[in-house]
């Protein structure tokens, strides 16, 4: 009882911490929660009425902070300002605040929101991003999903973080963000990681779907981001994040098989690779070797060929078939007139 007690006060100060109403009074409200645990404690006689006091302090927290309600309208930064949403018509599907930033900088870009029309029946596969950024034990995905008549739409489960926010690991088990479905240009969501964040990786995996679940996954994505719109929900680095909203947007019956490698998420390329969903037929650490883009994304930095590029002699995606070459024109000499047809001879 004493442990569990213990971890629900170290949890209590947290959520003041983070979450307290007040910003500018937050991490005082925690301290003064922690000084008086310790009075009470003290001066408390027995040890059932010291626990007794740790269960209120925890309650009386958790009642306030069960109320913090997650919305829309905040002073959002620039890049996840505007929510996604879409309209679908039998195999016609448009996008609404599809993000396609133009970027001088990290933190220096031009945002551009745009509508995109995509056709169902020209889905292919998908293809998956993980990126990393420090720790090989985390890292963020980001699905591709390609398209045989127009550029691919990537889909990004993000914190929406408001301005002058930082995301913050231990924040994030907190209600400090609300949670973003960016749907976004190939070229914006890849290349704003490998070109101008420092210390970031990025592995490009073709998948093994199947155009047909390709399409199942799209509509998952499609409901939760048009859900999401009208419900926001808080992000939660635990519970809802990057790869769990993914698992957790399927039906019961439909979901993958819990994997410890969901929520350690830097090991979920290697939990697909078992699970035959990444193509390319070679080891798994041959595959990730040469999966790596930042080169190929850099070299081909703000090309309109850029998702091309970024695939080019790597295995597992099918081969860039070159543009037709015309057919040589015979050349005629200026001296070379065409001579007139001339009867058959006797």
């Amino acid at each position: 009882m004493w442990l569990l007690m213990a971890g629900a006060t170290v949890w209590a100060f947290g959520a003041l911490w983070f979450d307290f109403p007040l910003k500018a009074w937050a991490h005082g409200a925690a301290i003064l929660y922690a000084l008086g645990v310790v009075v009470l404690l003290i001066g408390a006689k027995g040890p059932w009425r010291k626990i007794a006091v740790l269960i209120v302090g925890f309650v009386a927290v958790l009642l306030c902070w069960r109320s913090l309600k997650p919305t829309n309208e905040r002073p959002w930064q620039p890049d996840v300002a505007e929510t996604a949403w879409a309209e679908v018509n039998g195999d016609h599907v448009t996008l609404h605040n599809v993000r396609n930033c133009e970027y001088r900088t990290e933190t220096d870009y031009t945002p551009r929101w745009e509508t995109r029309e995509v056709d169902l029946s020209h889905l292919r596969g998908i293809d998956i991003a993980m990126d990393y950024w420090g720790s090989a034990w985390m890292a963020h995905p980001i699905v591709s999903f390609q398209f045989d008549n127009v550029p691919p739409v990537c889909f990004s489960i993000e914190t929406r973080k408001e301005i002058g926010e930082d995301y913050s690991a231990i924040g994030g088990l907190y209600r400090q963000f609300e949670l973003v479905y960016v749907c976004a240009d190939e070229r914006d969501v890849l290349r704003v990681r490998t070109n101008f964040r420092h210390g970031e990786d990025v592995y490009l995996y073709r998948t093994t779907t199947t155009p047909e679940t390709a399409r199942q996954a799209f509509m998952d994505y499609l409901t939760a981001m048009n859900d999401l719109r009208l419900h926001p929900r808080w992000y939660n680095a635990a519970t809802t994040n990057c790869t769990t909203s993914i698992r957790n947007q399927r039906a019961t019956s439909e979901r993958a098989p819990w994997d410890w490698r969901m929520l350690f998420n830097g090991y979920g390329d290697e939990m697909m690779y078992e699970r035959g969903l990444l193509a390319g037929g070679l080891p798994f650490a041959e595959l990730k070797q040469n999966a790596r883009i930042n080169d190929a994304a850099i070299a081909a930095d703000n090309s309109p060929d850029f998702s091309k590029r970024i695939r080019e002699g790597r295995p597992g995606f099918p081969p860039v078939a070159p543009p037709p070459t015309p057919a040589p024109e015979q050349a005629t000499a200026p001296d070379q007139a065409a001579a007139p047809e001339q009867p058959p001879a006797k």
